[in-house]
């Protein structure tokens, strides 16, 4: 389900992704400094959000992998950049599992080496085409999020907003949650012009994500 400014996906697009994401995902680094990166293959999408915001949840569903990225009920696991591929098989494509932002009780520190970290792999990294800035659809975008979305628009770095946990709202609130959060980020310049609503509960709006990732892979090939 979306709400945007671009051409719908094409039923071709659709099964294109879905056979982009059909195959066997692994799980291939982890970098907790920027100097411990690994070799660039293909292209590279980045997920990011808020602790608790669903991510690894919705990772995990892109890719029909129950335990790829690894869930919690601790907010703030996340500690480092997590790169997932298909190992032997499409390489052309790497997912990035960010480090989840906004959990209060981590320590100053601790935030400030993860947001050193995020800075200088969205800064240093060619092959990064987009960064997926996942917002939780039952409370939209917060203060900690808009700032995520200053850094994104200094470093230009193109980012497309992605709701997540909607099956959590009546079909009315799902369209008036996708028109506000278009509202808000549509003049941010380095803003995609698109907002996708998904769950990964129920699989709305899985296929678009795979189908925006892969159009966009397909303008980067």
């Amino acid at each position: 389900m979306t709400t945007s400014a671009t051409t719908p996906f094409t039923d071709d697009e659709i099964e294109s992704a879905r056979k982009l994401f059909e195959g066997p995902w692994d799980f291939v680094w982890a970098s907790t400094h920027i100097d411990d990166l690994p070799p660039m293959v293909g292209q590279e999408i980045a997920f990011a959000g808020r602790s608790n915001v669903g991510k690894s949840s919705l990772i995990n569903a892109v890719t029909r992998r129950n335990a790829l990225a690894r869930t919690s009920h601790t907010p703030g696991r996340t500690q480092q950049l997590n790169f997932f591929r298909q190992v032997g098989a499409d390489e052309r494509l790497t997912i990035v599992d960010m480090p989840g932002y906004g959990y209060a009780a981590v320590g100053r520190a601790k935030v400030a080496a993860w947001t050193n970290l995020i800075h200088n792999y969205l800064r240093g990294r060619p092959n990064l085409m987009r960064v997926y800035l996942l917002i939780d659809a039952r409370h939209g975008l917060k203060d900690v999020d808009n700032a995520v979305l200053e850094t994104l628009d200094k470093a230009a770095m193109s980012y497309q907003v992605v709701l997540t946990k909607g099956d959590a709202l009546k079909k009315s609130d799902q369209q008036f949650m996708l028109e506000a959060t278009y509202d808000e980020i549509k003049r941010r310049p380095a803003a995609f012009p698109e907002v996708l609503l998904t769950s990964s509960e129920t699989g709305l709006g899985i296929p678009e994500l795979r189908a925006a990732v892969g159009r966009v892979l397909a303008e980067r090939s």
